[in-house]
């Protein structure tokens, strides 16, 4: 009877010690294939003329007036920090798209002119970054995208621009509104830095905030991979004036 209960203790032993080796070799694995350089925070490209020569006629309120088209060049994303065994990974891990469509209008009221309505949805099925193996995990775990396929946002107070916002120079705005994510709205506030020069708008913007206040569990592999509970998204929206 001693014999079979240690042959019987050495084989749930040795079957508990494969599982956790096998656990340690995955988040391990993960760890390894993940691990790398991440791309730069999004910012405002640079100005293609000095503020002298943009600003014009197309600087005034009337001008900047009507509806902005999401346009080339656009794209969104999401940064997290993964970790290994609780200690922090050497990169971020950022993955994005250029699938962004909707659009901002504009109303002029005298010498001022603010943003009155606007709409982005970005199409987070599409998101990719460096590894197609996160890639393929965000499809089923966290963002769930599969069940999940688009975030949008969606202005719910006018933004005020600054009066001279046409020159081409950068300016602060903050944009308020309902961003749903994961199937859960929430109204949030976006400090975005932005341009307007004749004939485009480019918005840069980002979000941090934790998993769960869109309902999400940050991902995790046997305890050995997770996810830092907080999460970013952040973007780089261009837009033309609708039919131009």
């Amino acid at each position: 009877m001693n014999l079979l209960r240690d042959r019987r203790n050495l084989i749930v032993g040795g079957l508990a010690g494969a599982a956790l080796l096998g656990a340690l070799a995955l988040g391990i694995g993960y760890f390894v294939v993940f691990a790398g350089s991440s791309p730069q925070k999004l910012a405002l490209s640079s100005p293609t003329a000095s503020p002298s020569s943009t600003a014009s006629s197309d600087s005034s309120p009337s001008a900047a007036a009507g509806t902005w088209t999401v346009a080339a060049g656009s794209q969104a994303g999401y940064r997290v920090r993964e970790q290994l065994a609780g200690l922090s990974a050497p990169s971020d891990a950022v993955g994005r798209t250029s699938s962004v469509h909707g659009s901002i209008t504009i109303a002029a009221s005298g010498s001022t002119y603010s943003v009155t309505a606007g709409s982005i949805t970005v199409d987070v099925n599409t998101l990719t970054s460096d590894r197609s193996m996160r890639d393929q995990r965000i499809h089923r775990m966290g963002l769930e995208s599969d069940r999940y396929p688009t975030a949008t946002f969606v202005i719910s107070t006018p933004i005020a621009l600054p009066a001279d916002a046409g020159n081409g120079q950068a300016f602060r705005i903050s944009a308020t509104g309902a961003l749903t994510l994961h199937g859960v709205t929430r109204t949030v506030t976006i400090p975005i830095d932005a341009r307007l020069s004749g004939s485009q708008i480019e918005l840069v913007g980002s979000i941090t905030f934790p998993f769960s206040d869109f309902g999400m569990t940050p991902p995790s592999i046997g305890g050995f991979v997770s996810v830092q509970d907080n999460a970013t998204m952040e973007f780089q929206v261009k837009l033309a004036r609708s039919g131009a």
